[in-house]
């Protein structure tokens, strides 16, 4: 059976409740909300009320962890200290529980016997502290990965700051400094950032849900201090329980709209060779490519 992608063009606080609770599940336990909380100076990401109704329907926890990059790229996320203060300047305190997965260590560590490029994830210890996640991803594009949505959130979003290194060097160096001499290339690193999303995707499976918002279309991604201003129009809002399905359904919308700013877009994911994440989770067993886009 093709999986099943509920989409409405209606971009509202509310559809996004509207469209997780067409996916007929309930995430039980303590639940895990991971965001994409914006750097510093970034223009694009989705801001905490927007978010909010969604996470207080289902009481859900903030999670987030610390960058690789600090000061050459204008960061602010890479440590700790500084992470915390930009949450509570952004917003993300004041209406929810936060939680820095990895604000302490040591990291968890969980094998990916089967992995393309990891044989291990490295992510925040306190994911361990929750029985189910629900992922929130900003789709757009992103200077590495070609794009970022779901699979990005559960890969790089939920790795450690070396976790985070090892994705980025295709398993090389867990160090951050040294990753970028050791960059992975542009097969490596969309087959390691499939490796660490399955492994969190399976760890919550049949207990994880994913909504992609595609607003704010810029190249760049919520990582950047410096970001361009999207290139194209607002499109929808996505729902679905397949996190390749939910990103492959993204892609399509983009690939098929008649909007000029599309070009620049795939130029930026087809240049990093983004859809090989897509590609290489599908192969990993995370998800199918084949869906049903229900529109609501």
């Amino acid at each position: 059976m093709k999986s099943k992608v509920y989409f409405t063009k209606e971009l509202t606080p509310e559809k996004v409740v509207e469209l997780y609770q067409a996916l007929g599940v309930e995430l039980p336990g303590k639940v895990a909300v991971k965001v994409h909380s914006g750097e510093k100076g970034n223009q694009n990401f989705l801001h905490p009320e927007f978010w909010r109704p969604m996470v207080e329907a289902v009481n859900g926890t903030i999670v987030e962890c610390n960058t690789a990059y600090g000061d050459a790229t204008g960061g602010v996320r890479d440590n700790t200290d500084s992470h915390w203060k930009l949450l509570e300047e952004h917003g993300w305190t004041k209406y929810f529980d936060v939680d820095l997965m990895d604000a302490e260590g040591p990291d968890v560590i969980w094998p990916i016997p089967n992995g393309k490029i990891l044989k291990e994830n490295h992510l925040g210890k306190h994911i361990m502290n929750y029985d189910s996640m629900l992922v929130l991803a900003h789709f757009k594009g992103h200077p590495m990965g070609g794009y970022g949505g779901a699979l990005k959130q559960l890969a790089i979003g939920c790795a450690s700051r070396a976790g985070k290194a090892l994705i980025h060097s295709a398993g090389k160096t867990d160090d951050r400094y040294e990753t970028w001499q050791k960059h992975a290339s542009s097969v490596e690193f969309p087959e390691a950032m499939a490796d660490a999303a399955y492994s969190v995707a399976e760890h919550f499976k049949g207990r994880i849900a994913y909504i992609n918002v595609m607003k704010n279309l810029s190249v760049d991604c919520d990582c950047c201090a410096v970001a361009e201003d999207p290139c194209m129009k607002d499109i929808g809002i996505l729902a679905s329980l397949d996190p390749v399905a939910i990103d492959q359904a993204c892609m399509d919308l983009v690939i098929h709209s008649d909007d000029p700013g599309k070009e620049h877009f795939m130029e930026r994911v087809n240049s990093r060779n983004g859809i090989h994440t897509i590609e290489a989770a599908q192969e990993l067993g995370a998800g199918s490519r084949e869906y049903e886009l229900i529109e609501m």
